[in-house]
């Protein structure tokens, strides 16, 4: 295109000639424009070619083939309105501006580029790309001095691994990082994120939120978050605060989660929950580490486990806890450490570890255990006891056992040996055979109100009859050997056997497990951005209104 030059001859000038010149370029000089005077710096928009030129009042008119330049940047489009003086053209059709410097192309059907501000406002069709991340949008302002783009009324931004869509979104260049705002959605292969603040860097492919965030993976499995999330799309690896996640077969939660697909493993610190749904476990800590593969956990500080039954739940606290699930029921277990503490219904007990076996509903006490079932106090080196429709069948003592029993005149009836068995109907003790070593205190009462006497026996296999927790019959088997003592006769000694101490001061409570560990509740009821419709439902316009107020007044 043919350049236009202007020459200038300079003369020799008397002193009034240039006193009167300088008045007219110090006019001139306040009366142009910023604009005017910013284009001189050589940041004016330059016309490189255009099939037609048109002068125009205000502005020139550019048709075909049109090429503009300005700075590094090469604009093509398929016909504009040059306004020379504010440095600023509209570009229509097949709009497209090429960085010379940067990789960053953008494409649209319409443009305004103010060469001044290198801000361009790019409208329908718009297309974004800048190396592997492009954004689509029908709404961008792009300004190439901080190299901040901004879209609105929609937007998708697409890379190799993930899409991204959002009403708002603003897209800062030089950091790699775009703000997605209001209705995000991130998808990929593998998983489709919800929420309405999300920070995404595109060199790493991190996502990081700020509030409730919803994923739901390609199983089907559940990840949620209420304060917000990071979130590494291509390795898999994912921290939620205030976050759980959900499989079909298990639930895990903590105020801070971590979570790394490629191990299948999950960490969690502050109010820890684990809970195997096939097993109706739920434990609960202050730390808490998830193996979901092999379905194994581990949990402390102040932990705390429900067994859920149908009519029932059976509560323990402990430092530590430990689940092992597995196919084989011979496999499945849990394990607590240190300060037990265990209740349900009528039957609590403490001790300093334990261990409960799936397979046969069984549960072991060790090291200083004590087990009380409705009135009775059992103790020994180690108990087990199974536990059948929900309550406790039967009950093994081994080594230093003793039992007690308050009667009804608060009595202490007493017997101990080498190892019991004893049995239970409907929770209560039915029966309790004691073999090797056998010693019993028996409180004689007349309609459970009359003191008669105690009758003290040794023998070595003794069984123990119970009515409503109550002793009703005992049979001495081998060799018994007793006394009776009236009551008149009874001294404080002969009130107990050798080893009695009565423990019921620490029979555990719900009050003590409660102080132990209160677990946060998860709200069912809480926002899930997957619950929303998707459709929006436009409310209508005046002139629809009127229409159909007319069209009714009609019928």
């Amino acid at each position: 295109m043919n350049q236009k030059y202007h020459f200038w001859l300079i003369l020799p000038l008397t002193n009034s000639q240039m006193i009167k010149n300088t008045l007219i370029l110090l006019f001139i000089l306040l009366s142009y424009s910023p604009q005017g005077l910013f284009a001189q710096a050589g940041n004016m928009l330059e016309i490189q070619q255009a099939e037609v030129l048109l002068g125009a009042r205000g502005f020139e008119r550019l048709i075909g083939d049109v090429k503009m330049k300005h700075q590094n940047s090469l604009i093509y489009c398929d016909s504009a309105h040059f306004y020379r003086a504010e440095n600023m053209a509209k570009l229509f059709g097949n709009v497209r501006i090429i960085d010379q410097k940067d990789p960053v192309t953008t494409t649209s059907r319409y443009a305004e580029y103010d060469g001044n501000t290198r801000v361009a406002k790019l409208r329908n069709k718009v297309v974004f790309k800048n190396e592997s991340t492009t954004l689509y949008t029908d709404f961008l302002d792009y300004n190439r001095a901080t190299g901040i783009a901004n879209y609105f009324n929609d937007g998708k931004v697409v890379d190799s691994t993930n899409v991204l869509t959002s009403e708002n979104g603003e897209y800062e260049t030089a950091l790699e990082k775009i703000t997605f705002t209001d209705k995000v959605d991130l998808v990929n292969p593998d998983y489709t994120l919800k929420t309405d603040y999300l920070i995404y860097r595109t060199i790493p492919k991190t996502a990081e939120t700020i509030s409730i965030t919803n994923i739901i993976s390609k199983d089907g499995n559940k990840l949620n978050a209420q304060k917000g999330s990071f979130y590494d799309t291509e390795n898999k690896i994912f921290t939620f605060y205030e976050g759980d996640a959900e499989s079909e077969t298990s639930r895990v939660s903590a105020e801070t989660l971590y979570y790394d697909e490629g191990k299948n493993y999950y960490e969690g610190k502050v109010n820890v929950s684990v809970y195997n749904k096939e097993r109706e476990v739920e434990i609960f800590g202050e730390e808490g580490k998830y193996w979901e593969e092999r379905k194994y956990s581990e949990v402390y500080g102040n932990a705390l486990v429900r067994k859920y039954f149908e009519s029932d739940t059976l509560y323990m606290i402990a430092d530590t806890l430990i689940s092992q699930d597995h196919e084989l029921a011979e496999q499945r277990h849990l394990l607590a450490f240190n300060k037990v503490q265990l209740m349900k219904a009528d039957l609590y007990g403490v001790a300093d570890s334990m261990a409960y076996i799936y397979a046969d509903s069984t549960i072991h006490l060790y090291q200083d255990p004590v087990l009380w079932n409705n009135k009775s106090q059992i103790t020994a080196d180690s108990i087990h006891f199974v536990i059948a429709n929900e309550n406790i069948e039967t009950a093994f003592l081994k080594q230093k056992a003793f039992v007690i029993t308050k009667d009804t005149l608060n009595n202490f009836n007493q017997i101990k040996g080498r190892r019991m068995t004893g049995n239970f109907l409907d929770g209560k003790m039915s029966k309790l055979d004691v073999e090797g070593n056998g010693e019993s205190l028996y409180f004689d009462l007349l309609n459970d109100s009359t003191l008669r006497g105690v009758n003290k026996l040794l023998c070595a296999r003794i069984l123990m009859y119970f009515t409503d927790g109550e002793i009703s019959k005992i049979n001495h088997l081998i060799k018994p050997e007793g006394s009776f003592t009236p009551p008149h006769m009874m001294k404080e000694e002969l009130k107990k056997l050798e080893g009695f101490v009565w423990r019921e001061e620490e029979k555990p409570s719900m009050e003590i497990i409660n102080a132990w560990r209160k677990p946060k509740e998860r709200d069912p009821g809480r926002f899930d951005f997957f619950n929303e419709p998707n459709v929006v439902i436009p409310a209508p316009t005046d002139e629809e209104i009127q229409k159909a107020l007319l069209e009714k007044q009609k019928k």
